[in-house]
């Protein structure tokens, strides 16, 4: 009698009821995760949510202040620039840009480091002095002014400029790949696949490769908010994507002439560059913590 009596004591949970438990989870990296999916969302969506073609002026209707000013139009949230232009819709297309660029440049960047530290760390002798040299090299020059070189011989165009952004942390990835190479070596689950006759593809594509996920992961993410700056500041000099296409550094740089006047010109695609790169950043702290194992004891 007791036993049964104890055993009907316990609460039971009801059959099919789920609970979720949000005691891990860190308030603001959820809501850089929130933010991020909403930004990655309306630019995959810029073309179907912009009240406007990006790039229609409208003389008539320049530098109308966004919603809450006076003189302001219900139909421009945003306002307009000084062409007469929707901030709103240029404001997407912007960060549609800036995001693709950001991240195929960065790919590029991933893939080149990646391969050449590989080949560093497993070559070794004169073909790794000869690529650490070159990183060397880039480590030790400022890349604005390897940029402007770029730029001026090779043209101004979308694909020079991915090229320019891929070359921006290229030496980063090959001295972090180098180093986790070299100390892979000697692992004994490595020198086990030599002995049995693997080659140096399969043991790099078999043992290094998968060893080096993580790390290069985490830096490709803290990377990423560097590129959507580099990106910003080239477009704002300039020298990055021409007129009247639209990224965020370039409606920066063709609005500063307005700050006084119209702040909201410049204040709309400078307050998405600070989220898109804080956001960024945070993701990348919050996965560098979770993959070092040190970080994550303590």
């Amino acid at each position: 009698m007791s036993i049964a009596l104890g055993r009907a004591a316990r609460p039971t949970a009801a059959p099919g009821r789920w609970r979720p438990n949000f005691a891990g989870i860190n308030p603001l990296v959820a809501a850089a995760v929130i933010l991020a999916v909403a930004l990655v969302g309306l630019a995959l969506l810029a073309q179907w949510i912009a009240p406007f073609d990006p790039n229609q002026q409208k003389l008539l209707a320049r530098l109308r202040p966004p919603i809450g000013f006076e003189r302001a139009n219900a139909v421009y949230w945003l306002g307009t620039d000084q062409l007469g232009r929707d901030m709103l819709s240029r404001c997407l297309h912007g960060l549609r840009l800036s995001l693709a660029l950001a991240f195929f440049g960065g790919l590029f960047g991933l893939v080149l480091g990646v391969s050449m530290g590989l080949l560093a760390g497993l070559a070794r002798g004169p073909v790794d002095a000869l690529l650490m040299g070159l990183a060397d090299v880039k480590l030790s020059v400022p890349f604005t002014l390897v940029a402007l070189l770029v730029i001026a011989l090779a043209g101004t165009s979308t694909q020079v400029l991915l090229v320019v952004l891929g070359m921006a942390y290229w030496a980063h990835f090959a001295r972090l790949v180098r180093g986790q190479v070299i100390a892979l070596r000697d692992m004994p689950y490595v020198e086990a696949a030599r002995a049995v006759g693997a080659t140096p593809l399969r043991v790099a594509l078999r043992h290094m490769i998968p060893n080096l996920v993580s790390p290069v992961v985490v830096m490709a993410t803290l990377n990423f908010s560097n590129l959507i700056l580099l990106e910003s500041s080239l477009s704002f000099l300039g020298i990055g994507v021409q007129p009247p296409t639209a990224t965020l550094g370039s409606m920066v740089g063709q609005g500063r002439d307005y700050m006084a006047s119209a702040p909201w010109v410049v204040a709309a695609p400078a307050v998405l560059i600070v989220l898109v790169a804080l956001v960024a950043m945070l993701l990348g702290d919050h996965l560098r913590d979770r993959v070092d194992v040190r970080l994550r004891e303590r």
